[in-house]
């Protein structure tokens, strides 16, 4: 009984090693913890998005209606603005120059979320905005849905996120452009 005693961490460890040599989720969970390392499955999951999460029809507004999975084909500027939200607002003229720059080598697509159709016809009326603009009719997949606005992706033919922005972004800057020409290829 005293060996017991003075030997009992030893004894915990010993199974909690075991347990985790023969419970296999266990060993890749803390495998991947450990690692800090996350699997190659894990990042195209996240960075991949599938035709069921672009699956969104979309009512347009200056354009015809569709279904934002058609826009595939060409990389897609997928932009989640309201025209109530000031740094949506803000970045709106560097969206049109780069629409007026790259519209023949990107799709575009900007859902205007939270917003009445009348007030986003306005807005695009007042300011000469020409950006094709769509209000979504169905739910937005958790993987695309915005947590602050704006929110723009950049999404390859073969629907891989290339850039993700959560903020107001000047568009039409020179590095932009030579990313939008070198993923366009």
């Amino acid at each position: 009984m005293n060996f017991l005693r003075k030997n009992i961490v030893y004894f915990v460890l010993l199974i909690v090693l075991l347990a985790f040599m023969t419970i296999k989720p266990l060993r890749d969970f803390v495998s991947e913890q450990m690692a800090m390392s996350p699997t190659v499955s894990k990042i195209n999951n996240e960075t991949l998005l599938a035709d069921e999460v672009l699956d969104i029809d979309l009512k347009g507004i200056n354009t015809s209606s569709t279904n934002l999975k058609n826009l595939r084909g060409k990389v897609l500027f997928l932009n989640f603005w309201g025209t109530w939200c000031p740094p949506c607002r803000t970045e709106w003229p560097t969206i049109q120059k780069l629409y007026d720059l790259k519209k023949d080598k990107l799709e575009f697509a900007l859902i205007a979320m939270q917003d009445q159709e009348e007030d986003v016809k306005k807005f695009l009326k007042e300011n000469n905005y020409t950006v094709p603009v769509y209000i979504a009719e169905s739910p937005l997949d958790p993987k695309v849905l915005p947590v602050a606005f704006p929110t723009t992706y950049l999404i390859g033919k073969d629907g891989r996120i290339l850039k993700k922005e959560d903020s107001s972004m000047d568009w039409s800057k020179d590095s932009i452009l030579e990313f939008i020409d070198n993923v366009t290829k």
